[in-house]
């Protein structure tokens, strides 16, 4: 198939859209991706923004098809400050959400600020619900990529949005994601410091979360590795996005998981038959005929 698109037939955006759409149908990416931006290029020229951010985010799809991601993601880019710019925030953050899908398994740096951006075009519009979402995937990408200190950050923002909007069991929820997080940073403070703040949420004091995560920092702070495992096996746990999940699966007490004893444990001394001498018994029996 072939069109000829310097043909002055072609040169209107109607008709180059056409083309576009024909090129893309015979899988000639390429063609296609020409096509778009000629087509935007004659919207522009139109001072029709929306119409050619449309076919820059086609182009940028045609690009995806061809494997070219990263420039995918800059004509998205370009596509949403246009329709920004059109006065159609909705459209650039839901344009800015789909280049983050697009590289988000082969550039999670470039996702999470993909994702971040669309979050904070949703909050100035005061639509807190996309807006959370989209931080939650950014939260997530961040966890995933071990990016810790980036993810508490995250969290606490997402938090905070539940709780503006009255969502107080999912609060709950980021209350757990956020200890585990902080305890694989290794910083029991800030963990015991979430738990602390949390209780100010409505119904989170006495719920069964807020009795999960006690138990699970009394099972940290005490090494007691039996104790952390239980707590992030119960389905509690292991039922969160699996990303948090993994992290609850994962956790390890310091010292190597050894239980601290009780300084009034008994010593059951003399009982049963020791397999092992102790060095005190060695020395024992070899003088005990005397120095000489």
């Amino acid at each position: 198939m072939c069109f000829c698109t310097c043909h002055p037939h072609y040169n209107s955006a109607p008709c180059l859209f056409a083309v576009a759409v024909a090129f893309k149908n015979a899988k000639q990416y390429d063609q296609a991706k020409e096509a778009c931006l000629r087509e935007a290029e004659a919207h522009e020229n139109n001072k029709a923004l929306f119409h050619a951010a449309k076919a820059y985010e086609q182009a940028g799809m045609m690009l995806k098809e061809m494997q070219k991601l990263p420039e995918a993601v800059q004509l998205i880019e370009k596509a949403s400050m246009m329709y920004l710019e059109n006065g159609t925030p909705d459209t650039a953050a839901i344009a800015l959400e789909r280049g983050g899908k697009l590289v988000e398994n082969v550039n999670p740096e470039k996702a999470v600020q993909l994702y971040q951006h669309a979050a904070s075009v949703f909050e100035n519009e005061e639509r807190l619900r996309q807006a959370v979402e989209l931080l939650g995937k950014a939260s997530r990408v961040l966890v995933r990529g071990r990016r810790l200190d980036e993810a508490a950050l995250s969290l606490q923002k997402e938090k905070s949005i539940y709780k503006e909007i009255e969502n107080y069991p999912t609060c709950y929820k980021k209350t757990i994601a956020q200890v585990l997080v902080h305890l694989h940073r290794n910083d029991f403070v800030a963990a015991e410091r979430c738990v602390r703040e949390s209780y100010s949420i409505p119904g989170f004091n006495g719920s069964e979360d807020c009795a999960a995560l006690e138990q699970l920092l009394e099972g940290y702070d005490q090494q007691d590795q039996d104790q952390v495992t239980d707590v992030c096996n119960s389905p509690l746990f292991k039922y969160m996005d699996n990303d948090y999940a993994k992290l609850g699966l994962t956790l390890a007490v310091p010292g190597g998981g050894t239980k601290k004893k009780s300084p009034n444990a008994p010593q059951d001394k003399g009982k049963g038959t020791p397999t092992v001498g102790t060095h005190a018994d060695e020395d024992d029996d070899e003088y005990s005929g005397g120095l000489c």
